[in-house]
């Protein structure tokens, strides 16, 4: 069965992440199976609203590790950055339903999402600095204006979860339901909006992103090439080692 199932019904493409023994961690395959979808979706009468879901306990823990470094991003055309440009670029309406941890990806790919709703058990991290890392995603620049800079800087250098209620004090999320209606209610607002004049959607979209979307590109590419830049570095190679040898990280020779 695949990682990423994939299901088109009134209007609504639902991606569903559906690898829950690794705690739906992304591979590169399954960044270009979301690329490919949305890219596909984007030209498709057929597919007015987009919805990504996970599970009730669990939404993604961020990238597999293991795949990421055998496979680690090289270059602009990658998986994983066709994966970013698409979902800041997605012309249609994008929506999540987030239940449990969502770690690194599994938060930042929210903030190019239009509408969010969450489980109560949610919890979001960007655990960047903890792997020797930067933000992607463009986090770096959205965090900040969403949360204001000391919150964004609190989540960004610290990394620590933050809960489904926080997530909706600062306009992370639309709404707080019981885990197990989470899907099930997406649904029922992306139905609602796959009833509406799809052009008035895709406009009304447009007008409100158009301001920032070259600048979000761009703190996508600057971020990326840091990225790739630190992925080789001593902190990077010390807490992925870590992480596979299930110990604490020791940064004080980085």
């Amino acid at each position: 069965m695949s990682d990423i199932l994939s299901h088109t019904e009134g209007g609504v493409l639902t991606l569903t992440f559906n690898r829950l023994e690794k705690k739906n961690s992304i591979t590169q395959a399954m960044y270009a199976a979301l690329a490919d979808a949305l890219s596909l979706a984007e030209g498709q009468a057929a597919v007015r609203v987009v919805l990504l879901q996970g599970h009730a306990t669990v939404f993604c823990a961020g990238n597999d590790i293991a795949d990421f470094q055998n496979q680690p991003p090289q270059g602009p055309d990658s998986p994983v950055h066709r994966f970013l440009r698409a979902i800041a670029t997605f012309p249609k309406p994008l929506l999540a339903a987030v239940c449990g941890p969502a770690v690194g990806i599994g938060t930042t790919m929210l903030l190019h999402c239009d509408l969010v709703y969450a489980g109560d058990n949610a919890a979001f991290a960007l655990p960047f600095v903890n792997l020797g890392l930067c933000p992607e995603a463009a986090s770096s620049l959205i965090l900040p204006q969403m949360l204001g800079y000391h919150r964004a800087a609190e989540a960004l250098l610290l990394g620590e979860p933050f809960m489904a209620e926080a997530a909706l004090e600062v306009g992370l999320a639309n709404r707080v339901l019981p885990p197990t209606e989470v899907n099930a209610y997406a649904q029922s607002r992306a139905r609602k909006l796959a009833e509406k004049p799809i052009g008035s959607l895709i406009e009304t979209k447009r007008l409100m992103k158009q301001g920032q979307q070259q600048a979000v590109l761009q703190q996508m590419t600057e971020e990326g090439a840091v990225f790739g830049r630190l992925l080789q570095g001593p902190a990077a190679r010390e807490a992925f080692a870590a992480f596979m040898e299930k110990r604490k990280p020791d940064f004080s020779k980085v």
